[in-house]
Order: C-alpha cells, then sequence, then structure tokens
C-alpha cells in the first residue's frame, strides 16, 4: 500500500468515528435498524427540526453508515451493510451489533411505535377498500401458482426435519395457500390486519371443507405475543406490504419453536412505482442481502433460496430460514447464527 492509498484509508476511518461519536447519530442508526424512513418520519421519531435531521444524515451517509433509496415518490433512509474489505469494515459491523443489542430510549421508542401504526392504519384503508379487485392487480406482478409451488417445496424439504404440528399464515389474503398448509400441519393458524380479506379467506376454507383451519384478525407483529410457537411460519408476498420488514422478521424468528422454519416469498427490488397505488405495497421489493440481514439479527440461519421471473419484469425471490441453536444442549435462545457473508455464501 503507497503513500497515498494510506492517507485516503485513514481519512476514511476519521470519517466514520467522526459520523459515530454523535450520541444523536448513534440513535437515528439504532432507528433505522428497526426500518427504513423517510426525512420526515425520523424527524417525528427523533422529534428534531427537518433542517437538523438532514444534516446528520449527510454526515452518516458520507461516513457510508446509511443509503437512501427512492420508493414511489419518496426517499427513504437505510443502514449500509458494511462493505467488504474496506478499512472500517470490523468497526461498522461492531458498532451495529453494538446498537441492536441496546434498547432505545423510552420517548424514541413511543414515537417510533406511532409512526408504525400510522403505516399500519394506512394498510387496513388500502385493503379495506380494494379487497375484491385486489388479486387480479397481484397477479399482474407474481403468479400464485408459480412461487407457491417454489414455496411448497422449501417448507416440504424443512419438513424432513422439522414437527409439522402448527403452522401460522401471515397475511393470507384470499386463502389460497391455506389449503396446502392444512394438508401439512395438524393445525394451520392465519393472521391477518383486513377484515374483508379475511371474509375472502373464510369462504375458501369453508368451500374446501378444512376443519383445521382458524382465522385470526390482527396486525403483525403487535398481535403475534397472543399466538401460540409455531413449527413453521409463511409470509407469503406479504412482507412489502407491512410497515416494519425488519420487526416482521424478528417477531417471526420468536414465534418459531427451536427448529422451526420460516418460508418466505416476495418480490425482489424493483422500480415499478404503479405497485403503490395497484397493489397497496409499502416497499418496491428487497435486496437480497437486506433480507439475509434482517433475518440474521432476529436469530434465522438461511437454509434455501430460489430466484424466479415473473410477468413485466418482476422477480420473485423464496427462501427458508431456520431457527436454530449452536449445539444440541443450547438452551432457548442460545442461538449461533451465521454472519451476513456466510450466510450470503461471499466468504
Amino acid at each position: 500500500m503507497n503513500a497515498a492509498q494510506q492517507e485516503q484509508q485513514l481519512d476514511t476511518l476519521a470519517a466514520f468515528l467522526k459520523a459515530a461519536g454523535d450520541p444523536l447519530r448513534l440513535e437515528v442508526l439504532q432507528v433505522l435498524g428497526q426500518n427504513s424512513f423517510g426525512v420526515l418520519e425520523l424527524c417525528e421519531i427523533m422529534a428534531m427540526k427537518q433542517s437538523g435531521m438532514s444534516h446528520h444524515l449527510k454526515v452518516l451517509a458520507q461516513a457510508g453508515l446509511v443509503e437512501k433509496r427512492r420508493e414511489g415518490n419518496s426517499i427513504f433512509y437505510r443502514r449500509r451493510l458494511p462493505p467488504p474489505q474496506a478499512p472500517t469494515e470490523k468497526l461498522h459491523g461492531a458498532l451495529f451489533e453494538e446498537l441492536d443489542g441496546r434498547a432505545l430510549d423510552a420517548g424514541t421508542a413511543e414515537r417510533l411505535a406511532g409512526v408504525q401504526a400510522q403505516r399500519a392504519a394506512q394498510s387496513r384503508a388500502f385493503f379495506a377498500r380494494h379487497a375484491d379487485g385486489l388479486p387480479r392487480q397481484q397477479e399482474l406482478i407474481a403468479e400464485y401458482e408459480q412461487y407457491a409451488e417454489q414455496a411448497c417445496e422449501l417448507l416440504d424439504r424443512a419438513l424432513a426435519t422439522t414437527p409439522a404440528g402448527l403452522a401460522l399464515e401471515i397475511g393470507p389474503g384470499d386463502g389460497r395457500f391455506l389449503g396446502p398448509l392444512a394438508a401439512r400441519f395438524e393445525r394451520v393458524l392465519a393472521l391477518d390486519n383486513s377484515e374483508a380479506m379475511l371474509e375472502q379467506a373464510r369462504r375458501r376454507v369453508t368451500g374446501a371443507g378444512l376443519t383445521n383451519v382458524e382465522l385470526v384478525c390482527g396486525e403483525w407483529p403487535q398481535d403475534g405475543r397472543r399466538l401460540p410457537k409455531a413449527d413453521a411460519v409463511v409470509l407469503n408476498m406479504v412482507l412489502h406490504h407491512l410497515p416494519s420488514p425488519a420487526g416482521a422478521l424478528a417477531a417471526a424468528a420468536d414465534q418459531l419453536t427451536d427448529g422451526g422454519v420460516l418460508v418466505l416469498s416476495d418480490l425482489c427490488r424493483h422500480d415499478q412505482r404503479w405497485a403503490y397505488d395497484a397493489c397497496g405495497d409499502f416497499w418496491l421489493g428487497f435486496d437480497e442481502a437486506d433480507l439475509v440481514d434482517w433475518a440474521g439479527r432476529a436469530g434465522l440461519a438461511l437454509r434455501e433460496s430460489l430466484f424466479l421471473a415473473m410477468r413485466n419484469g418482476f422477480q420473485v425471490q423464496v427462501r427458508s430460514f431456520e431457527r436454530v441453536s449452536a449445539n444440541p444442549g443450547a438452551r432457548d435462545g442460545d442461538v449461533r447464527v451465521p454472519s451476513i457473508r456466510e450466510q450470503s455464501g461471499n466468504e
């Protein structure tokens, strides 16, 4: 390494340390560990003016700690994963790990919950208005038969080592996947925040004579605490509708028994903004590394991944994760999860 490269690395390290050396910026990074947020949402959560928040976000972005991306007509900020081989890589990862292990300030946590509640209310209102026509709109993005078949395959392979007692499906929509679940599990619970969508699922369940399926109206993850532990949790094309994807995966991990499996299908990152208005999407799909990162932080290890090309240029990722212990004698909660790079296969 020559002198110029050495000096550049030191400059990078100095900018990183300066950005991380402010208590408010550290709290912003804590909040962004929960989800992606727009500037105005962050202002509300942090109880500060937009000018001040924009300054702090600029400092964090210049240090490589956050990045922004467009979702529809809005700009959202999120934490940036530690860049491999960067001089700050180890510090970057250690900082996020430390922040994720600390509880948010009580006032900040309360305001964060308020912003999440606003998002959830928007979602409920959309599905109440568009329940009847939504399946047709969603078929323009992803055909159910394609991703459902792959989700079943991943689930079947996981069931070779996982009990098939109770399955929980989050956001069952019109209930098409409840039949395959009912055939594989002794009991199936389905949780949805839309009574209109649950009514469609109820008609399907009744028509198919599925006596081992129970439908529950509630919010995820808030109402997950009143549900029993499950051997499998399924989120089929629902994560991009939820106000807090990272929180949803963390709650799914908590809901699983040891050795339980999470099966997830969702859109890969895209830029087709019409999906906001047509389908009520909160997020334009997800980067692969984000899902693996969120799952890993929640205590889930990646089992398998499949990628499917859909119509109109969309791509779907179908993944299975397992809640595993480091060794057979480990206590519940003593989980060793592979690093992001291990799970992504980038080692």
